[in-house]
């Protein structure tokens, strides 16, 4: 049996595969046995932009990235979060005061936080090697096919965001993704408004205090027109859809569209194996949870290995179905809450939009339902 050249090897080099790799290299004896394997990410300029997307991140994921020096230098607090459905009564205000928090989250640009992630792990001591190999074959040690020959590990972490295989869904919707400027700003406010085409969202932008990150969720014909469309009339359809509370929306550069599905697979996926992250579950947008359930799933992941970094000749697939076990309620719970919403509030059964209006006043009225699930978007199930 050939000798391992690794300990690790983390197949992924985003926000996830970061966030696992720095976990891992704080309780690590020799941190150059942890390989972060994943393609360089590609130079910008200053002010230049390589990926639209802004992400909300919640406090507890907030707390994960300042604990491991790697929070970005601009960031937009979410103070409250406003939750109404279009053409119903019924809406929710869900505040951090209520929360003994100091925020609920906030929001951050994916390329500064990239950035940020990569500069910390080229000061960790951590392995980098710059590709991505194809899915390794499991086993003790699992085989990885680099470009130079194989190579060896005792694990590989998939957090490389590809779709895992298992339960599948087509929302039948995309994104529409742009940066909007407010004539009246609510400064620490996001908005989640549903829609009957989907769930649209304005997140307060770290660009600037009268600036929104909009993800509207559309029927995928549809939001390639809206993308298409120009400044003025965007604005009016914006307009239209949002209603009045910021004022006149106005439309800042190009809009994007993304395809939105479903994907769930099993965490462990062979000998030596596990996945994080994308890998393990890709979820519709809606409440913003995707990334912040993958930086659950690493630091779990990360505080599961522990012991055995200083012991690596041990078996350590019992540490990873512990792991598989101890996710299954997290992980179950997110994904339940981010694919019913969007399917629920876009029916077209009136009974059924009427009774999602009552429910999001009966969770403005009473604390006790409001809580709970106010808490799970604030950090997730912890164990």
């Amino acid at each position: 049996m050939p000798a391992p050249t690794y300990d690790i090897a983390i197949l992924g080099s985003g926000p996830v595969g970061c966030v696992l790799a720095l976990s891992l290299a704080r309780h690590a004896p020799d941190p150059r046995r942890i390989a972060l394997m994943g393609p360089a990410p590609a130079t910008r300029q200053p002010g230049q932009s390589i990926d639209p997307r802004a992400l909300a991140l919640n406090h507890g994921s907030q707390h994960i990235l300042q604990h491991l020096g790697a929070w970005p230098a601009l960031a937009a607090e979410i103070l409250t979060v406003h939750v109404s459905q279009a053409g119903h009564l019924g809406r929710t205000l869900i505040d951090q005061a209520e929360l003994a928090a100091p925020r609920l989250g906030s929001v951050v640009a994916y390329d500064d936080l990239l950035d940020t992630l990569q500069a910390a792990v080229q000061t960790s001591g951590i392995t980098r090697i710059l590709e991505h190999p194809p899915r390794p074959l499991a086993g003790r040690p699992v085989t990885l096919a680099l470009a130079e020959g194989p190579v060896h590990s005792r694990l590989a972490l998939i957090s490389d965001g590809a779709r895992p295989k298992g339960l599948q869904r087509q929302y039948q919707q995309s994104a529409v993704l742009a940066t909007i400027r407010a004539s009246r700003p609510a400064v620490g406010r996001a908005f989640e408004r549903f829609t009957r085409t989907g769930p649209l969202a304005l997140l307060p932008h770290p660009a600037g205090p009268d600036l929104y990150s909009l993800v509207w969720c559309i029927h995928p014909q549809q939001a390639q027109k809206l993308a298409a469309l120009p400044d003025a009339a965007f604005d009016q359809a914006l307009q239209q859809a949002f209603g009045q509370r910021l004022g006149s929306l106005q439309r800042l550069g190009p809009a994007n569209t993304f395809p939105l599905s479903l994907h769930v697979g099993p965490s462990l996926q062979g000998q030596g194996i596990v996945a994080v992250g994308n890998a393990a579950q890709t979820m519709h947008p809606v409440a913003g949870q995707g990334l912040n359930l993958g930086l659950r799933d690493a630091m779990q992941l990360a505080h599961t290995l522990q012991p055995w970094l200083t012991a690596p000749e041990q078996d350590a697939q019992p540490l990873l179905a512990q792991f598989a076990r101890a996710r299954r309620l997290d992980r179950g719970l997110t994904i339940s809450i981010t694919d019913t919403l969007p399917r629920l509030f876009a029916t077209e059964n009136p009974l059924i939009r009427h009774a999602c209006g009552l429910g999001l006043l009966a969770l403005d009225l009473i604390p006790a339902l409001r809580k709970p699930l106010a808490r799970h978007l604030l950090q997730g199930q912890r164990l």
